[in-house]
């Protein structure tokens, strides 16, 4: 199938486009290179160096490679840039996705697979696990403008017969995540003790994540090409993991020396989610296979190689 991905440079959408050229699909990438990599990207895929934002760039995009499905990665993703800069995230998460709705919808686009995120439209969690039916009340920015476009994709079904899905993310790891960002705790620490810098652990360091190796992120992804029209799926293991307990086995794993510094809790992160992941299960099929201890070793290993 030809599939367009947006976000196809960065951590978790060059492994998507990884998986769907290795299953013979035929790729191009849209990424403004903001935070993607171009080494990342696959050299089989045909990359457009734009942002989501540029509706007209993007139509020469559409009208030149006619996709039959869309899969969304590109976000700006950071829950406390985004109570800085709460415009931009309308801007590129809301608008970008709406420009990309309207030339799926313009272009007969088959389905659209969206990336969401389930660490962030719940807000503060009422019970745990987190099901899809858990109340939606986001703390910051960027968990409203994941959450907007979901419903815009709901309205594009109902009123034009789009097909989608969405699948709500649990906090990623893994191989090519960015060590130098403000997100993503397992990178950070990583980074910082291969380089033996001083980690430092934002609050008590007992918030809770659930944490997902991004190979089992794309496999949702890979199912989500013929399955889950219309549905909105937790991904997650549905159990929590401390940051502490992420940086002690860290430490382990890379045989750093020093203990962590606890500075301020960060403004606007909940305090402990987890994602119960059961309908995707039952609809999807999709099950994670790599647990946090095989995960965390394959991340260490992969920047012991390439920094």
């Amino acid at each position: 199938m030809r599939i367009l991905v947006t976000g196809g440079a960065g951590f978790i959408g060059s492994h998507v486009v990884d998986a769907l050229i290795e299953q013979g699909h035929e790729v191009a990438v849209v990424d403004d290179l903001s935070t993607g990599k171009r080494e990342h990207l696959n050299p089989r895929a045909r990359f457009y160096h734009l942002d989501i934002r540029d509706a007209k760039g993007l139509e020469e995009v559409f009208a030149a490679e006619r996709p039959e499905i869309v899969n969304h990665q590109a976000a700006r993703a950071n829950v406390r840039e985004s109570l800085e800069k709460p415009v931009l995230y309308a801007e590129v998460n809301v608008i970008g996705s709406l420009n990309l709705l309207e030339l799926s919808r313009k272009y007969g686009v088959e389905k659209f697979i969206y990336a969401s995120t389930g660490g962030a439209v719940y807000g503060e969690p009422e019970y745990l696990p987190a099901d899809e039916a858990h109340p939606i009340n986001p703390l910051d920015p960027y968990g409203a403008s994941k959450h907007f476009v979901e419903h815009y994709l709901y309205l594009y079904g109902v009123n034009y017969g789009l097909r989608y899905t969405i699948l709500r993310y649990p906090n990623v790891y893994g191989p090519r995540q960015d060590p130098y960002g403000e997100a993503g705790v397992v990178a950070i620490f990583t980074g910082q003790m291969l380089r033996g810098e001083q980690a430092v652990i934002n609050g008590s360091g007992e918030q809770e994540r659930d944490f997902v190796y991004v190979g089992d992120v794309v496999e949702a992804n890979l199912l989500a090409l013929d399955k889950g029209d219309g549905g909105i799926y937790n991904l997650g293991w549905g159990f929590g993991t401390s940051i502490n307990e992420i940086f002690a086995r860290l430490k382990e794993i890379t045989g750093y020396e020093k203990e962590a510094v606890h500075g301020p809790p960060k403004k606007g992160e909940v305090f402990k989610i987890c994602l119960d992941a059961t309908k995707a299960r039952r609809e999807l099929g999709w099950v994670p296979r790599i647990g946090l201890d095989e995960g965390l070793r394959i991340t260490v290993e992969y920047f012991k190689r390439c920094g």
